[in-house]
C-alpha cells in the first residue's frame, strides 16, 4: 500500500475522533490496572507475610480474570451491545480498585484482583471492536491503535503513581493518608480511571454494526449521520447488511465453529496473533526487569525510575506505528518489527550466554552490560511500534461482523492466558537458562514474521467488511460487496 492511500479522503470529523479517544480510555484502565500492582508487590508481599510463589500467584492471578472477562466480554456485547459491556468493565475496575486497596487477608487480596482481571478482559476486547466499528475506513489503522496508545499511557500513569505514592510515603509500605499504606493507595488510585470511563460508557453512542445486527437500522443512519456526515450513508449500512448475508451463507449464525480443529480458519489467525504477541515475552521486560537493570549496573532503588522511562519510550513509539499504519499498511510494519524483535532478542541471548553469578546476582561483564542495556531497548521500540498496536488494530478488523465481539473475545482470552504462562514461568526458566529463555524469545519472534508473511494479508484501506472476505477460505460463498470508493483506494 503506498502512502498516498489517505490521499485525498475526507476529513475526519471531530466527533469521530473523540468517540475513538473516549473508547480507547478502557485502554487506559488495561494498562493502569495490570501495571500498578508493580510498586506495590513488595511491601504487598511483607504485609500478608506471603512466599514467593503465592506472591507470584496474587500477581498472576489477574491475568486469567483478564482471560475470563475478555472470552465473556464477547457474548456480552453481541447479546446486549457495545456500551452495556463497557459499563460493567467500569463497575468490576471500580470495586476492584477499593476492594484491594482495603484488602485485610491474601485470599480477599486475590479474589480482588480477580475482579479487576475480569474488567481488564473486558476493556481489552470491547475497546478495539467498538473503535474498529465507528472510525472511517481511510483512519481505522491510525484511530484502532489508540487502544494501544491508552494501554502504554495507562502504563506510565500506574509507574508515575506508584513511584510519586511510595516516595511520599518514604516507600510504599510507609503510611500516608487516613493512615492507610502507600501501597494501598496505589490500588485505590485506579478508582479515579474506572469512575471516569464508566461516565463516559453512559454518554457513548452505541456501535451502528451492532445495531444492524440487530435490526435497528434507522438508529444505525442517525449515528452515522453524526459519525460521517455528508458521506453515503446507506452504502455503508448495506455493506454491513451484505456482510451479514455472506456470513449466513458461510456458517451459522453467530458461530465460531469451522473446519480447522474445530474453529474457523479467521479465528485462528486472530489466536496466533494475539499469542505471538506475548511468547515475544515482552512482558518480561515491564514485570522482570529489575535483574537486568541490576546485571548491567543499576541500583535496585533506580529500577522503578527506569520502568517509567521504558514506559515513556514504549508510548513515543506507539505514537509512531499511528503515524504510519494508514500510510504504509500493516504487513510492512508486522513484518520489520518481527526483524526487529528476533535480533534484539537473540542479542540479548548472547550477552546473558557471558554472564556470571546466578540469581539476583547475576553480572554482566565488560561490554555486554550496556549491549544487553541497547538490546533490551531496541526490543521494547521493535515491539512498542509494531506488534503492540497493530495486532489490536488487525483484530479489530478481521473478524466478520456477525462474531467480531465474540471472535475477538476469544483471540483476547488466548492473549491473556499467553501473557500468564509467560509471566508465570519466566521466573523458572531464567533460573535454569537466560541465554535458552531469551533465544525462546527471539525464536518467537522470527515465527511472527513467518507467521505475517505467509498467513496475514494486508487490510489498509478497506472497509470492514471488505476485509473480512481476504480471510475467506477458497471455495466458500461470499456475497458480493460494492465496488470501493475512491476513498479506499
Amino acid at each position: 500500500m503506498s502512502s498516498s492511500s489517505t490521499e485525498g479522503a475526507p476529513p475526519v470529523s471531530r466527533k469521530v475522533i473523540g468517540l475513538a479517544v473516549a473508547g480507547a480510555v478502557g485502554g487506559f484502565l488495561f494498562g493502569f490496572d495490570s501495571s500498578v500492582v508493580n510498586g506495590a508487590v513488595d511491601a504487598m508481599a511483607d504485609e500478608f507475610v506471603m512466599s514467593e510463589a503465592l506472591t507470584g500467584f496474587a500477581v498472576a492471578v489477574a491475568l486469567l480474570g483478564c482471560a475470563a472477562g475478555a472470552y465473556f466480554a464477547g457474548k456480552i456485547a453481541d447479546r446486549y451491545g457495545r456500551i452495556p459491556a463497557m459499563k460493567i468493565g467500569a463497575l468490576l475496575f471500580l470495586v476492584s480498585a477499593i476492594g484491594t486497596g482495603l484488602a485485610f487477608s491474601v485470599w480477599d487480596l486475590i479474589f480482588w484482583r480477580l475482579v479487576g482481571g475480569l474488567g481488564i478482559g473486558l476493556a481489552s476486547v470491547i475497546a478495539p471492536a467498538y473503535i474498529s466499528e465507528i472510525s472511517p475506513r481511510h483512519v481505522r489503522g491510525r484511530l484502532a491503535s489508540l487502544q494501544q496508545l491508552a494501554i502504554t499511557t495507562g502504563i506510565f500513569a500506574a509507574l508515575l503513581s506508584d513511584a510519586v505514592l511510595a516516595n511520599s510515603a518514604g516507600g510504599a509500605g510507609g503510611t500516608l493518608w487516613l493512615g492507610i499504606e502507600a501501597w494501598r493507595w496505589m490500588f485505590i488510585a485506579c478508582a479515579v480511571p474506572a469512575a471516569v470511563y464508566g461516565w463516559i460508557a453512559y454518554r457513548l453512542p452505541e456501535s451502528p454494526h451492532f445495531l444492524v445486527l440487530n435490526g435497528k437500522e434507522d438508529q444505525a443512519r442517525t449515528i452515522f449521520n453524526k459519525l460521517i456526515p455528508g458521506d453515503d450513508i446507506e452504502r455503508h449500512i448495506r455493506e454491513i447488511r451484505e456482510s451479514i448475508q455472506q456470513e449466513k451463507l458461510s456458517t451459522k449464525k453467530g458461530s465460531l465453529r469451522g473446519n480447522r480443529f474445530g474453529l474457523l480458519p479467521v479465528v485462528w489467525i486472530g489466536i496466533i496473533l494475539s499469542v505471538l504477541q506475548q511468547f515475544v515475552g515482552i512482558n518480561v521486560i515491564f514485570y522482570y526487569s529489575t535483574t537486568l537493570w541490576k546485571a548491567v549496573g543499576f541500583q535496585e532503588k533506580d529500577s522503578l525510575t527506569i520502568s517509567v522511562a521504558t514506559s515513556v519510550t514504549n508510548i513515543l513509539v506507539t505514537l509512531v506505528a499511528i503515524a504510519l499504519v494508514d500510510r504504509i499498511g500493516r504487513r510492512p510494519i508486522l513484518l520489520t518489527g518481527s526483524i526487529g524483535m528476533a535480533v534484539s532478542l537473540g542479542v540479548m541471548a548472547l550477552a546473558f550466554s557471558s554472564a556470571t553469578g546466578s540469581g539476583s546476582e547475576i553480572t554482566l561483564p565488560g561490554a555486554w552490560g550496556p549491549v544487553a542495556l541497547v538490546a533490551a531497548n531496541v526490543f521494547v521500540i521493535s515491539f512498542g511500534a509494531s506488534w503492540g498496536p497493530l495486532v489490536w488494530v488487525l483484530l479489530g478488523e478481521i473478524f466478520p461482523s456477525r462474531i467480531r465481539a465474540r471472535a475477538l473475545g476469544l483471540a483476547a482470552a488466548a492473549q491473556w492466558i499467553a501473557n500468564f504462562a509467560i509471566t508465570l514461568s519466566f521466573p523458572v526458566m531464567a533460573a535454569g537458562s537466560l541465554p535458552l529463555t531469551y533465544a525462546m524469545y527471539a525464536a518467537f519472534a522470527a515465527a511472527s514474521f513467518f507467521f505475517v508473511m505467509f498467513k496475514v494479508p494486508e487490510t489498509n484501506g478497506m472497509s470492514l467488511e471488505q476485509a473480512e472476505t481476504l480471510f475467506v477460505p477458497k471455495g466458500a460463498p461470499v456475497a458480493p460487496l460494492p465496488v470501493a470508493s475512491d476513498e479506499s483506494k
